[in-house]
């Protein structure tokens, strides 16, 4: 992720926090695929990919932990399907 998207970043994590999910933020300069094998080693179940169409949008990239690409999605969708996956789980 480009520090350019960092303040984005943050938004996206607020607006999850602001909803009542954890959601983590990896400023460090490590490459992208480092970036992604990190998350799938410590088992994110989501990871929320940011760029510069991602910014222009106000979406996200989704990729499921078992590396699966979902695609993008507004911030408002993503919500909503985070909460019916806690719904179904409950």
């Amino acid at each position: 992720v480009h520090a350019d998207f960092n303040e984005y970043c943050e938004s996206v994590k607020e607006r999850l926090h602001n909803e009542g999910f954890y959601a983590d933020v990896d400023l460090s300069k490590e490459k992208f695929n480092k970036k992604v094998r990190s998350a799938q080693v410590d088992q994110y179940n989501f990871q929320l990919i940011v760029g510069k169409n991602e910014l222009e949008n106000g979406t996200v990239n989704i990729r499921t932990r078992d590396n699966q690409v979902e695609g993008e999605k507004k911030i408002d969708d993503l919500v909503a399907m985070l909460k019916e996956l806690n719904d179904q789980y409950k």
